[in-house]
């Protein structure tokens, strides 16, 4: 069908002629113009079916809007009520009148109170459409108390607030572009690593596999303390180390306080023993300086000073049989190296958000950070386990101290002191597990960022007088300590999660866009180059980093400071992913138990046959490792609510609505979902999920 629309031009006036003309007049019959369209073409003219959105419609369109957003309000508001209802019993570390962090807390209190009055008086002045020209304008034209307020306001911020917090923000900048560039010259030395293929050589011949005697003496440490779900597979794993039996010990230093659990590793010990391996189980009476303490203690026993090197595996840690022939090697022919310490790797890192996010932060330390410090300087931070140390380094570095909570952190800085040097092999890796629940993983951070900060008080004048060159020295005091264990969870905690959210008040001091969203984005790329299969994490992780450096800052204030917590010593909790036992295996041991003990024994075991079938009662789904099908013991609990967490939450929100209402963009993003964040690991919905 062929369509002609005629249109004459000008006129005031429209009359409809016909269904395909209109024609238009206007007063003025001198200045006209004639378009005349002419085509075979439907979609040159508008659809006839298609009709405009009535009011109705577009009403019922808000509503259903609105009822879909108070619905996700609703729910949100109901999982806090609810957790803060459970949380009564389930007492965080705030509400300890002893606890860590009480002042930190009032102090993000006190902010989130702030920001909150001023979003308030910035609503008002929003709907009443006040701007920075009320500053301006003479008193006698302010009209009211509430305008007066802000006026007053105004001049004070600008006065005042913006020049402090504009210099804060500026130095918390520069110290983020040096830790940056660090992060930087890591990843740039971790590639030259890889395109050089440099890695760690025997200086002499292997070890003749033939000639036992060969093999120098090694001891095994095996340190733990109420490790339930774990001890089995680490004392397994060691008793099956491909070494010669006469030419290796196996210390189990058990310093658990539960009579059962001590009975049950005792009998574990017993069976291994019997199969010919030459392990021994050592029980501390007074126990102290944590495991520090108990590594001091099995040190003095009599028969050490017939072994050459000693190994510490954690409770959790599985090696491989052939561990010790991947390590011991390169201490042949080289007198100077004092410690070959192997990779991790984390069994359980796709159990949950969590544990990705962890095995992220922890690929980065040991590819990038491990690896180009043992290449470059021979030196990097003992990672406590997993490593080989030469019993006379030890010794010469004054042994296991129990001033500090990272006992290995602090001998691997007095044996480089002291002039040895380290080994970190990329390719040789031991299997542990990760925390899965967010309580266990911030205390566990906790004393990790604490501990370097009591060290590093301590071992200052050390440094300064030692002999090592300057430049050794320099690395330690400005690198390894300052700038990753000082400066780095200071400005992240302080440029992300405070000065961008009292900027939202103070126009004067924004912060650019590429200082909250560029260089971040680019340096967690950087983080996550070693796990590339990572990648879709990589906005998770940047949040999840900025919300964990308020436990890291908070930490690291509590270690320079001596604050009580810093002495704090809590056991991460284990699920025991990684061991291949079932419950049959344990019911076979409960018998062997029950044939050898007197009737005081007996009335133990009954007891523990009750708490393991309350275990076996939770326990969740069966999951499968290596084949085997294992269950996984979760006990039932209430989880937990954290207020720093919450309040930052609360304040980042806060600062998101003022973002909203200058139509920021990008900070009003970046506020948002670092408040949401905040507030779902407040609640701890993040990590496993428990009841």
């Amino acid at each position: 069908m062929k369509h002609s629309l005629t249109l004459f031009f000008p006129s005031s006036k429209l009359s409809f002629m016909a269904p395909n003309s209109v024609a238009v007049t206007m007063e003025k019959p001198d200045n006209f113009s004639l378009l005349e369209i002419n085509g075979s073409d439907p979609s040159s003219f508008p659809d006839n079916k298609r009709k405009s959105i009535s009011p109705k419609q577009f009403s019922w369109f808000i509503l259903l809007k609105a009822h879909r957003l108070v619905s996700s309000l609703s729910w949100l508001f109901a999982s806090v009520k609810k957790r803060l209802a459970f949380s009564s019993k389930a007492i965080n570390e705030e509400e300890d009148p002893k606890s860590r962090g009480k002042q930190m807390y009032r102090f993000i209190k006190a902010c989130l109170v702030i920001s909150i009055v001023a979003l308030s008086i910035e609503i008002v002045a929003y709907y009443k459409n006040w701007n920075l020209d009320l500053v301006n304008r003479p008193s006698w034209e302010v009209r009211g108390l509430v305008e007066w307020s802000y006026v007053a306001w105004l001049s004070f911020r600008s006065d005042y607030i913006a020049p402090i917090v504009i210099t804060l923000s500026k130095f918390c900048t520069v110290l983020f572009l040096i830790q940056s560039l660090d992060r930087l010259v890591l990843c740039l030395g971790c590639f030259w690593i890889k395109f050089k293929k440099i890695e760690p050589k025997l200086k002499d011949d292997e070890l003749d596999l033939e000639d036992a005697s060969n093999f120098p003496m090694v001891l095994i440490q095996i340190p733990m303390c109420n490790e339930r779900e774990v001890y089995e597979q680490s004392i397994g794993a060691a008793s099956q180390l491909d070494w010669p039996k006469d030419r290796i010990l196996i210390q189990v230093l058990d310093d658990s306080d539960d009579p059962n659990l001590q009975l049950l590793i005792k009998e574990e010990v017993a069976a291994w023993a019997e199969k010919g391996v030459n392990i021994i189980y050592r029980h501390r009476l007074i126990r102290t300086g944590y495991k520090a303490g108990n590594l001091k203690s099995a040190m003095t026993c009599d028969y050490v000073k017939d072994y050459e090197f000693v190994t510490i595996f954690d409770a959790d840690f599985t090696p491989s049989p052939d561990f010790l022939k991947k390590t011991i090697p390169h201490f042949k022919g080289n007198p100077e190296l004092g410690l070959v310490q192997a990779r991790w790797s984390f069994v359980n890192k796709d159990e949950n958000l969590l544990t990705r996010l962890q095995n992220i932060n922890l690929c980065f330390h040991f590819e990038v950070e491990q690896q180009v410090n043992g290449v470059f300087l021979n030196f990097f931070g003992f990672n406590g386990t997993a490593g080989v140390w030469r019993i006379k380094a030890l010794e010469e570095s004054g042994g296991w101290l129990e001033r500090t909570t990272v006992e290995d952190m602090d001998i691997a800085v007095r044996a480089h002191l002291n002039g040895w040097k380290f080994i970190y092999l990329n390719d040789v890796e031991v299997t542990c597990e990760l925390p899965e629940s967010y309580e266990a993983y911030k205390k566990q951070q906790h004393r990790w960022h604490s501990g370097p900060m009591q060290l590093f008080r301590l071992c200052l004048p050390s440094i300064i007088k030692s002999k090592i060159s300057v430049g050794k020295k320099a690395n330690l005091i400005f690198l390894f300590f300052l700038l990753r264990k000082l400066i780095l969870p200071f400005y992240s905690f302080t440029l992300f999660c405070i000065i961008l959210p009292l900027t939202m008040f103070i126009p004067e001091a924004e912060l650019p866009l590429w200082i909250i969203c560029y260089v971040p984005i680019f340096i967690s790329l950087l983080n996550i180059l070693p796990s590339p299969k990572s990648f879709p994490f990589l906005i998770p992780y940047l949040l999840f980093e900025n919300t964990m450096s308020i436990t890291k800052f908070n930490a690291m204030i509590s270690g320079l400071f001596q604050l009580g917590s810093a002495y704090e010593w809590v056991v991460t909790k284990k699920t025991g992913r990684s061991s291949e036992s079932d419950l049959l295996a344990f019911a076979e041991k409960e018998e062997k138990l029950h044939r050898r003990n007197s009737e005081s024994g007996l009335e133990l075991l009954s007891k523990l046959k009750e708490q393991e079938m309350n275990l076996a009662v939770q326990e969740t789904p069966k999951k499968s490792i290596g084949g085997l099908v294992r269950p996984s013991n979760k006990i039932k609990k209430r989880n937990m609510v954290f207020k720093k967490e919450l309040g930052l939450a609360f304040l980042l929100l806060t600062a998101a609505a003022r973002s909203f209402l200058s139509a920021h963009g990008l900070h009003f993003y970046f506020l948002l979902f670092q408040g949401l964040s905040f507030l779902v690991v407040g609640l701890d919905l993040i990590g496993e999920q428990i009841n």
